[in-house]
């Protein structure tokens, strides 16, 4: 007779989202994602394969259902300029307060530790850079059109900026930064984008 799942592969697979985002992947075992799932071994090995087949497959759910629609909803915004402030304000309280504070994010965890020596791994990274710059950069266009943007403010060049200033805000807060202080940061780097003096003026 065939096997028959007795589990859905799909709560079990959120449930070790949650345990690579919050606690990394050099520290979680495979014992450490049987006792969250409930679930042992030969199921586990059966339906998701070893551990970093089951970390890419966690890494990709991540992506899917995390990060692309906040950024798929920046790229689309038409407000310009505001709209990268909500999106850095919203990143901010979220890695800050909450649930999931201090968890950083997962593909700047990934970012920042030995699971990126994988090329599977790090081909996700890529992708995942890449669309939260050209999300920014599509924002930041749309700010230019409605003249949000200092005479000097590149979109290409100030998306770069800013997609390595968000990465930075996961990672100092998983660190444990202090919330206001990543405010004044990115608030120093907005005013600068927009030609705004120290004090927004």
């Amino acid at each position: 007779m065939p096997d028959i799942k007795h589990f859905d592969p799909d709560a079990a697979l959120d449930t070790v989202v949650r345990l690579f985002w919050k606690q990394g992947v050099a520290t979680t075992g495979v014992q450490d994602i049987v006792n969250a799932t409930g679930l042992n071994r030969s199921s586990l090995y059966a339906t998701f394969g070893g551990k970093q087949q089951l970390y890419l497959a966690a890494l990709e759910r991540y992506v899917d259902e995390r990060s692309r629609p906040v950024l798929g909803r920046l790229a689309q915004d038409d407000r310009g300029l505001p709209a990268v402030e909500e999106f850095f304000t919203n990143l901010i309280d979220m890695r800050c307060t909450g649930e999931y504070a201090r968890w950083g994010c997962m593909i700047s965890n990934a970012h920042a530790g030995a699971e990126n020596d994988e090329a599977e791994v790090r081909a996700v990274l890529d992708r995942q850079h890449h669309r939260l710059r050209d999300a920014l950069r599509d924002a930041l266009a749309v700010a230019r059109a409605k003249g949000q943007l200092g005479e000097a403010a590149d979109p290409e060049s100030a998306a770069d900026v800013l997609a390595l200033l968000a990465h930075g805000v996961n990672l100092r807060s998983r660190a444990g930064a202090d919330q206001e202080r990543l405010r004044r940061t990115v608030d120093a780097a907005l005013a600068t984008i927009a030609g705004r003096g120290p004090a927004g003026a």
